[in-house]
């Protein structure tokens, strides 16, 4: 504690480190308890659940998971698509935001009505089914990446805060040493707008890895399965499972008996299964994000204040 503060003045201080930690704890404990808990004998987690540390250690369920190879080819799927949209997306996005920062754009206040509207208003999902299917993306893997390369107008007023904040000099220097509006875009703004583009990278890379609705509404073969996709219909299989073996277990303990084997028993169970492919998921994201925090206050807020 700093001296010279007041009373007043440390116990607001004391009371926000004790709020933030709280939080923490609460933002941060759902995740240990899928990491122990998957990494505990599933039989021992049905005798109950375990709160700080596994009871029984085992790796048995994340072998299990890394494993099978339907869960490899939609890690591999979900990679792929995060790749290439999270690097298009955000180049296409900052170029349009750049043309559109300018205000010798011809036809600027028709693209932001535009932009504007399909903030706030969308096909739906029947009109976006009709159009995948008559441009011949349906069940395609170009299903995961032709829509989602435009990193939408949220995107924009981003990037476009962020270019409005270069110093109009620049631009004029370029122009007049002969330098294209496509050489001033690659060589001045965007070196000037790394913080912004690591930021929004991010954002995307997230967003397009747990996005499991292009699987579920625009494909239907087995081999254009995104991981998520998998984790949603293990987590419904097991909790049908579940529910059904509730339903009879007060009429009939035999039919129970053969739906507590179908869950599985020993190290391996269907909910530690369900856990470890949960937390495997989640890794890249998490392991991601150290490299990148430090761009998104700047990233964000940058160009928002004048100055």
């Amino acid at each position: 504690m700093v001296g010279g503060k007041s009373v007043g003045d440390r116990v607001f201080t004391l009371t926000n480190v004790v709020i933030m930690v709280i939080i923490m704890l609460l933002t941060l404990y759902p995740f240990w308890f899928s990491v122990i808990s998957s990494l505990n004998d599933g039989a021992d987690l049905q005798r109950g659940p375990i709160f700080a540390w596994p009871r029984e250690f085992t790796w048995a369920s994340w072998q299990t998971v890394l494993a099978d190879p339907g869960i490899m080819k939609a890690a591999w799927i979900t990679a792929s698509r995060t790749v290439i949209v999270t690097v298009v997306s955000v180049f296409y996005t900052a170029m349009f935001a750049y043309a559109f920062s300018r205000p010798y754009l011809k036809g600027r206040m028709w693209y932001m009505v535009i932009g504007f509207t399909s903030m706030y208003f969308s096909g739906g999902l029947i009109p976006s089914f009709m159009l995948m299917n008559w441009l011949g993306l349906y069940d395609t893997y170009w299903v995961y990446i032709l829509p989602a390369l435009f990193g939408g107008f949220w995107n924009v007023i981003i990037f476009n805060a962020n270019f409005k904040a270069i110093p109009e000099s620049l631009f004029e220097s370029a122009k007049m040493d002969g330098a294209s509006e496509f050489t001033i875009f690659l060589r001045i703004v965007m070196p000037l707008s790394k913080p912004v583009l690591a930021a929004l990278s991010v954002f995307t890379a997230v967003g397009v890895w747990n996005d499991y609705g292009a699987t579920l509404y625009f494909t239907q073969s087995t081999d254009l399965q995104t991981l998520q996709y998998l984790i949603l219909k293990l987590i419904q299989s097991n909790a049908a499972v579940e529910q059904l073996a509730a339903t009879a277990a007060g009429s009939s303990p035999e039919v129970a008996e053969l739906f507590a084997k179908a869950n599985g028993g020993g190290k391996v169970t269907a909910r530690t299964l369900e856990l470890a492919a949960m937390v495997i998921a989640s890794l890249p994201m998490i392991a991601m994000y150290p490299f990148a925090q430090r761009f998104f206050v700047k990233g964000v807020l940058l160009g928002s204040v004048k100055g």
